[in-house]
């Protein structure tokens, strides 16, 4: 049974039983996150993490495809998009941040795939996009939304950087060397979403809203620690 099939333009594309699979490993994500949430103390909690971070999900996905500028081989300058998915992390912390980022990954390489080998594909899809969920290094940190998203997104850079380094050197111009070639490209997209991005978390009502979002999100799991200690001071 074979998962990718070798295309006309010496691009893999996946096959049903490629397809099957993928969403075979999507659901076990999910499965799997929704098990050490409930596995926490506070099982309460469950629910609303599954409806912030696939609301978030959702959001990351359909702003995708909202292309301010497209590059020819992969990557694009999107409407916000990689903010969406370093919010969860944000949020909920690392483990969650990162499983939620490689579920998004996932689902790009179903719908808009570019796969030139099994290995581009992990660097690419499932290393890249999972790099966002970095995010939750910072999420009880000072000024964490910021420096989450920048730690995410370079993180997104350095496996694209990779790739590009690896998989798609040959592409560079005459005389340009793959690293800088590579560099150049991933970087001209990530940057420039980055940056507009920053912009726009350094204004003051983005900022305010956006940590009300989250302690909306958190509600359940910041009110449980103060009942229990309530309890145990009676």
């Amino acid at each position: 049974m074979s998962l990718s099939t070798l295309t006309e333009d010496g691009s893999y594309a996946l096959t049903n039983a490629g397809y099957t699979v993928l969403v075979l490993v999507m659901l076990a994500i999910v499965l799997a996150a929704c098990y050490f949430t409930k596995a926490d103390s506070r099982a309460k909690t469950g629910t609303r993490r599954l409806v912030f971070s696939s609301a978030a999900i959702a959001l990351a996905f359909v702003t995708s495809f909202l292309k301010i500028f497209a590059l020819p081989m992969g990557g694009s300058i999107t409407l916000f998009s990689m903010l969406f998915i370093v919010l969860i992390g944000y949020w909920y912390g690392l483990g969650s941040g990162i499983m939620a980022a490689v579920a998004y990954g996932l689902l790009q390489m179903i719908v808009d795939p570019y796969i030139v080998s099994i290995p581009q594909m992990l660097c690419d899809y499932i290393f890249a996009f999972g790099a966002l969920g970095l995010s939750g290094v910072f999420h009880n940190a000072k000024h964490g939304l910021i420096k989450g998203y920048l730690l995410g997104i370079f993180g997104r850079f350095v496996f694209s950087f990779l790739s590009g380094l690896i998989f798609f050197g040959q592409y560079a111009p005459d005389g340009m060397n793959p690293a800088v070639y590579s560099a150049a490209y991933n970087g001209s997209y990530i940057a420039a979403e980055g940056a507009v991005t920053i912009i726009l978390l350094m204004i003051p009502a983005v900022s305010n809203a956006l940590s009300k979002i989250k302690k909306l999100a958190t509600q359940n799991e910041t009110a449980a620690p103060d009942r229990r200690n309530a309890s145990t001071t009676d």
